[in-house]
């Protein structure tokens, strides 16, 4: 979907840049990183898969933040996904499929599969989540 098909439906609202809270999301998407490292390390694999989504969370409410875009739908959190699909390079789109798969993986391990989160799905889900902040903190510039 295009930036401007999200604007329409009103997943999406248009606001000012907003460089100070973009830095602050992209903080919390560090922050959460970290969080879900230890998570990892201690056997916590649902919870480390669901904070490394976090992180992807914020990073991309990071990128709205800066171009001036908030979401405002009920689904937000596929609003997020959605815009970052639009906005990012087409080489990234794997990554972009990747974030919405964490993001129904993450409903799923919050409301009602507790504990059905393997070592190797968690660790598959932080590396990629590394590589969604990245792209992102890239995307962005200094």
């Amino acid at each position: 979907m295009s930036l401007s098909e999200l604007l329409q439906k009103g997943l999406i609202r248009k606001a000012d840049p907003d460089k100070a809270k973009a830095t602050e999301l992209l903080a919390m998407a560090e922050r959460d990183l970290k969080a879900a490292s230890d998570n990892l390390k201690g056997g916590n694999n649902d919870w480390a898969l669901a904070i490394a989504y976090n992180a992807m969370l914020s990073a991309g409410r990071s990128l709205m933040s800066q171009k001036g875009y908030y979401p405002v739908s009920d689904a937000h959190h596929l609003a997020v996904v959605q815009f970052c699909a639009a906005i990012l390079p087409s080489e990234s789109g794997n990554l972009a499929i990747t974030f919405n798969r964490y993001r129904v993986r993450r409903h799923d391990v919050i409301y009602g599969e507790s504990e059905s989160v393997g070592k190797n799905e968690a660790e598959k889900a932080l590396a990629n989540a590394r590589s969604f902040v990245d792209l992102i903190k890239k995307r962005m510039g200094p």
